[in-house]
């Protein structure tokens, strides 16, 4: 099946639904949570009940909580045993719903649909039906054609949710397409104002960012040979360092460490709750463009795109690096 026939079959889906849940996978990003309140809007409009969710953590990231203008998020406790519909997007394996995962086969099982809208090459097809396209630079992109398919019409909230996934994942639409720039143009003639959604959701920092951000890369290092002799540049990100800052500017270190010149690979370990006596670390791997790191992330139980990917690796941050070095050097190299 094409991914137009994909498409026209999940819109026709999602018409007639009356009642959906949509969730994104867990710490989710600009493009899971905008995209999930992007499509929750429209179906809204059209007088079907729905609610957006994510497994993890607690609290909706303080950047994207200017997307919810319609209060659609709701805690896992408040959802409903289960929904005749349930959409994940921007989640390619059921262990990126975290604890939410099991309603997928508890959906299935009474005879519910799971649509699965996603754009990462690790996606597994999970669900009863799917739209997947991995050469997609972000799901916002496959939600703008569902939109599109349902006939509906695109207001500034609506738009502003889908630009601020695509505006992310695109790297500040330094890898976007020339359809994907159409796209953004479409959500700017829509009422989107682009400074300050990018000022909301990119660049809007603490001052606790900035002597956090100085302390994590007094300890970066760079390994000309590592990466298959591309380079390799790392840092580490300790949980009482995290602790000074939200979330969100700890996912933004990686965005420093991918900019020096030296280094094809960029990876940032950050540590979360322990396992038992075991250090966590979840992983932000970062490529250049001649190395793909979703494949070597892959190799160790992770998952995402050729030039952006992650994982979850147990042991002391060196274990971790150790482990991250022997998958690079095994990756792929893209073409070009």
């Amino acid at each position: 099946m094409t991914l137009e026939q994909d498409i026209t079959r999940a819109a026709a889906i999602l018409a007639q639904a009356t009642d959906v849940t949509l969730l994104g996978h867990v710490r989710p990003d600009a493009d899971a949570l905008g995209s999930a309140l992007a499509l929750a809007r429209v179906l809204r409009q059209r007088g079907a009940t729905v609610r957006v969710s994510f497994a993890y953590p607690d609290t909706v990231p303080e950047t994207l909580r200017g997307l919810d203008v319609d209060g659609l998020l709701v805690r896992p406790a408040d959802l409903p045993a289960t929904e005749p519909l349930l959409v994940a997007l921007d989640t390619p394996t059921l262990g990126r719903l975290g604890a939410l995962g099991g309603r997928v086969a508890a959906n299935t099982a009474l005879g519910g649909e799971v649509l699965v809208v996603d754009h990462h090459t690790s996606n597994e097809f999970y669900g009863t039906h799917h739209v997947v396209d991995v050469t997609a630079e972000a799901t916002a992109v496959l939600v703008l054609k569902l939109i599109d398919a349902l006939g509906a019409q695109l207001d500034e909230p609506t738009a502003r949710c889908l630009y601020a996934g695509l505006v992310t994942d695109t790297s500040g639409f330094r890898r976007a397409t020339p359809s994907t720039h159409r796209m953004a143009s479409r959500l700017l003639d829509a009422g989107v104002n682009p400074d300050e959604v990018v000022r909301q959701v990119v660049d809007d920092h603490p001052f606790a960012w900035l002597p956090m951000l100085a302390t994590v890369l007094a300890g970066a290092r760079l390994e000309p040979d590592a990466a298959q002799g591309l380079g390799l540049a790392h840092a580490v990100v300790t949980a009482a360092v995290a602790a000074t800052v939200r979330a969100e500017e700890v996912e933004a270190v990686v965005d420093v460490v991918r900019s020096t010149r030296d280094a094809e690979v960029a990876v940032v370990l950050k540590e979360s709750e322990p396992d038992g006596d075991e250090q966590v670390w979840q992983v932000s791997l970062r490529s250049a463009g001649k190395v793909d790191v979703a494949t070597a992330a892959r190799s160790l139980g992770g998952g995402g795109h050729r030039l952006a990917a992650g994982c979850t690796l147990h042991g002391t941050a060196e274990q971790a690096l150790t482990r991250l070095r022997e998958a690079l050097d095994t990756a792929p190299l893209l073409p070009g």
